[in-house]
């Protein structure tokens, strides 16, 4: 089946009590067989993603198949203990930079996370679509979820301990950080949880399981400089990550022999659906590549674009026309904000 871009009305889908208000914009249910190439970049590089992480990602830690127990197809990324390109261990991580962004709604994500023990840090999260522009933290980053925290180990808690994040500044020694820790009730690494996140211009909040009562809630407030500036930092596209380190700064474990949750074998991080609604009464946006060949682009523009106009959707082919993007359905043209061009 594949990927759905058009919109949907919510009266006639399953979806969740809290999003009950919101129009289905996209969803991504890896069931294609393999990962959508359009729609995501699978990152090979043993960079240690700036936190001293011993993780190298490659093709091989990123793959789409059977979860065991249910069979759901799945986004699967697989950490592994072996020597890899000068490290020791080997996982998965993609992002949809430059590819599929957002600004504003809902999004929900139904994950298995593995049994982190001590040393694995799985996490879904985002960053500004300008991070090629202005680097990290200028683009901003909004953890939505990461588990495997140090502050879980002493605790025993490694399988109901996480926390949501976000992260911006003017440079990555002069950062502002609202890092914000729960331990839930159950185990969350035992089988598929939905994980959500509610962003407006004017707060984020973030949900277990749809349990009303969010785990995370930030206001965005204004500031006069434009790097601490919450509501512009968190007020642009944003693309999505998913991964799976091992070790660093946040398990606090930076040798592999101490990473316990690999000693008898490789990991995986399970991600069954990624979904994104919108409200349409402010100015949302979302982009991503058509999933239908039905329509020839113009001037090698490929794929759909979703923009609002007057607080209502338009999907049509996204064109280019003197180097301007413009969004074609229909007789009708539209700029990418959802004026209509006369």
């Amino acid at each position: 089946m594949r990927k759905i871009y058009i919109l949907f009305l919510v009266s006639g889908l399953a979806l969740s009590a809290l999003a009950q208000e919101y129009s289905l914009v996209w969803n991504e249910d890896f069931t294609d067989g393999a990962l959508d190439t359009q729609v995501w970049n699978i990152e090979v590089n043993g960079d240690g993603g700036g936190n001293n992480e011993l993780q190298y990602y490659c093709q091989k830690g990123v793959s789409v198949g059977a979860e065991p127990t249910t069979g759901k197809q799945c986004l699967i990324l697989t950490a592994t203990k072996e020597d890899y390109q000068g490290k020791k261990c080997t996982s998965g991580r993609v992002n949809s930079k430059n590819k599929m962004t957002y600004t504003f709604g809902r999004i929900e994500a139904r994950i298995k996370f593995p049994q982190t023990a001590n040393g694995l840090w799985p996490a879904f999260w985002q960053m500004g679509n300008n991070f090629d522009q202005v680097g990290w933290p200028k683009c901003g980053e909004t953890d939505i979820i990461e588990m495997g925290h140090q502050n879980a180990f002493s605790k025993g808690t490694q399988d109901r301990f996480f926390n949501g994040a976000m992260h911006l500044g003017r440079r990555w020694d002069q950062v502002w950080s609202d890092a914000q820790e729960a331990t839930w009730s159950y185990s969350l690494q035992d089988t598929f949880h939905i994980v959500s996140m509610e962003w407006t211009p004017t707060s984020i909040d973030m949900y277990m399981d749809n349990v009303a009562t969010p785990y995370f809630h930030a206001d965005l407030e204004p500031n006069e400089d434009a790097d601490y500036n919450r509501q512009l930092v968190f007020g642009k596209p944003n693309f999505v990550i998913a991964n799976l380190a091992v070790g660093g700064n946040f398990p606090g474990i930076w040798d592999i022999n101490g990473i316990t949750a690999l000693a008898n074998g490789p990991r995986k991080m399970y991600i069954d659906w990624i979904r994104i609604y919108q409200k349409g009464d402010v100015k949302e946006t979302f982009s991503c590549p058509s999933a239908s060949d039905a329509i020839e682009p113009e001037e090698g523009w490929q794929g759909t674009e979703a923009v609002m106009s007057d607080g209502l959707p338009v999907m049509g082919e996204k064109v280019l026309r003197n180097g301007q993007i413009l969004i074609r359905r229909g007789e009708k043209i539209y700029t990418v904000m959802g004026q209509i061009v006369e």
